[in-house]
């Protein structure tokens, strides 16, 4: 018998693309760690008396500290390192956290800490050394250590306070990330400068992007990494979900500041555009969804081996077929097919053997018969049709079935013949039932596998 796989369930991971993601996730934090220990080296660089090409677009130490921090965290806790290495991220998120509160404090209650890179005598380039990370860098950071302490959590409540402060940071990433974008493109006006260092942004979302990816296997991101319907829905319509909002915002700041229509018509067409969109979301979602049931639903119907119906599948088709040939008055016909000494064959030959005759037989079925019948392997070695056939049809098309196998013979270097004894019957009253022609039909393939038997002997 082929080796068959066992299905996993559509919440477990896709461990190939977990794999790929794996690979991204090393070369990220590395990049990570190579941005902040670049970032401090020129500002030390800076201080000693040299010089830097566009050292005006740096992050301030404390930033970079941070973040640096957070980089060494997620590297020193990753699923292959030692407990000791365990223990020293902790140590390093934090650290990160004190900070970052630090900074929030200062921000909202004009507190100091005391948890500080102190600020350096002067003004200019040790000034800017020694400047505070900005109050959206210290959210930023600040919610992507607390998921740092807490990454290791086995408790249920833990793990979900995780995933709602990633869900946070990447909020707060959005708007960093956007206000850039927006200012730097000049897309709801000027441009205009924006208070988070275009690196330390960078380097946060990269982070953000680790800390998600962390969360393959488990939480409730964990969809976007599934190999079920909903994480390839997910996967699909993350990127488009995650423009639209914007195009409309952009769309709507461009027509007011242009004053080239009435307020009330670009609301009304901007709401408009809104719906249609998210109705065509809601359609294609709906029609994704009935078609991949319909995969599903054919899967359980069908038999793995040879493709044809399996026994479900042929008496709920074979059902409805019955049904609309009594509603038309035509007759019914249902033909037993038996393969001979199939045992004998797995016995001699081996399990393979008698799979591939399975299979053949399944491929000449299906040339047999047309589209609308219903060709099943109803068990081990039993095959069954049914479909709209006379008396004299279904005997027609049992002999097509033989010239079938007798061509394979014929041509095939199978080491065993194909050979298999056949019975039908046909509809005789409006009031017989498929069991009842599966029944005759049985019967009449025996009657054959009898007689078969005698000639030989």
């Amino acid at each position: 018998m082929p080796k068959l796989t066992p299905a996993l369930a559509p919440t477990e991971p896709d461990t190939a693309l977990l794999d790929r993601l794996a690979r991204v996730e090393r070369i990220v934090l590395w990049l990570v760690v190579a941005l902040f220990s670049l970032d401090l080296a020129v500002w030390l660089i800076l201080l000693m008396g040299g010089s830097f090409p566009g050292h005006e677009h740096l992050m301030s130490a404390e930033t970079a500290c941070v973040g640096l921090l957070c980089a060494l965290s997620q590297l020193f806790s990753g699923p292959q390192s030692a407990n000791r290495l365990h223990r020293l991220a902790e140590l390093f998120a934090a650290a990160a956290v004190l900070i970052c509160a630090a900074v929030i404090c200062e921000h909202a209650f004009h507190l100091a800490l005391g948890i500080d890179i102190p600020d350096l005598a002067g003004g200019g380039l040790a000034a800017s050394f020694g400047a505070r990370m900005s109050l959206q860098s210290a959210w930023g950071y600040g919610l992507l250590g607390c998921s740092l302490t807490m990454v290791r959590a086995r408790q249920r409540a833990a793990a979900l306070l995780c995933d709602l402060l990633i869900f946070g940071l990447l909020l707060v990433v959005l708007i960093q990330v956007s206000s850039h974008l927006i200012a730097v493109f000049g897309i709801v006006g000027p441009p205009a400068p924006v208070h988070t260092p275009l690196t330390a942004t960078l380097g946060l979302l990269l982070l953000t992007v680790v800390a998600l990816l962390r969360k393959a296997e488990s939480g409730i991101f964990s969809i976007l990494f599934g190999r079920g319907i909903g994480s390839n829905i997910a996967r699909g319509l993350s990127p488009l979900l995650l423009v639209l909002p914007y195009l409309r915002e952009c769309a709507r700041a461009r027509l007011f500041s242009t004053n080239r229509m009435p307020p009330g018509s670009t609301t009304a067409i901007l709401a408009s555009v809104a719906f249609m969109a998210s109705f065509a979301l809601l359609l294609f979602l709906a029609w994704r969804i009935n078609y991949m049931e319909v995969e599903i639903r054919d899967l359980s119907l069908r038999d793995a081996l040879t493709d044809l119906y399996n026994l479900r599948g042929f008496r709920l088709l074979a059902e409805q077929a019955l049904r609309m040939a009594r509603r038309s008055n035509l007759p019914f016909s249902v033909l037993y097919i038996d393969l001979d000494n199939l045992k004998r064959t797995n016995d001699a030959f081996g399990h393979q053997a008698g799979s591939e005759l399975l299979v053949e037989t399944g491929k000449i079925l299906k040339s047999s018969f047309r589209e609308i019948d219903v060709v099943a392997r109803i068990g081990g070695d039993e095959f069954a049709v049914a479909g709209q056939f006379s008396h004299s049809g279904i005997g027609l098309a049992a002999q097509r079935v033989e010239e079938g196998v007798a061509k394979r013979n014929a041509e095939s270097a199978h080491p065993t013949a194909l050979s298999f004894s056949t019975g039908y019957t046909t509809t005789e009253s409006a009031q017989q039932s498929l069991d009842e022609l599966l029944a005759k039909a049985d019967a009449a393939m025996y009657t054959e596998k009898r007689r078969k038997k005698l000639v030989t002997s």
